[in-house]
């Protein structure tokens, strides 16, 4: 007959040979309320100085929508545009501008536009910390300086993203 204290030892034996040595929790930042709703509101208002009626979206690394303004006067499309701007960021790790050029040289970039809440149309930002995408933020409806829009709320928060 083994004793409790041989019996607990190898029953500890067998759970240290059954987990793997490396196995262990994620340690990873997350995006914040706060800090979402500082990116949005300072890249709507960078670009009502410039004269344009926006929408911006800030999603999560899930691609789930933390924050999203619309400006008075702003088109309909634009909300919708700019979440799909967003997630496309935050899914493919890189701005939709270079998404868009990447479509010239890799064919499955065109492909990739099919999917659901994907869309090929400059204004989306992936969000890092480090080399890690914590989220994406997406603006619509200033031709031509969505990403500049973007980029001043980021700008805000840039010392919170380390």
């Amino acid at each position: 007959m083994l004793t409790t204290t041989v019996r607990l030892a190898l029953v500890a034996l067998a759970c240290a040979v059954v987990a793997p040595a490396s196995a262990q929790l994620l340690q990873r930042k997350e995006l914040s309320y706060p800090t979402a709703l500082t990116i949005a509101q300072a890249a709507l208002d960078d670009c009502k100085a410039r004269g344009y009626a926006t929408s911006v979206v800030v999603v999560d690394r899930g691609g789930n929508t933390v924050v999203a303004l619309r400006a008075d006067n702003a088109s309909v499309h634009t909300m919708e545009n700019a979440r799909r701007k967003a997630y496309t960021a935050m899914t493919f790790k890189m701005t939709t501008a270079e998404f868009i050029k990447e479509m010239a040289t890799r064919p499955v970039r065109r492909e990739q536009t099919t999917l659901p809440n994907v869309i090929a149309i400059d204004g989306g930002v992936p969000l890092k910390v480090g080399d890690d995408v914590i989220g994406g933020v997406g603006l619509s409806g200033s031709p031509g300086v969505d990403e500049q829009c973007v980029m001043a709320g980021i700008n805000k928060v840039k010392d919170q993203l380390q």
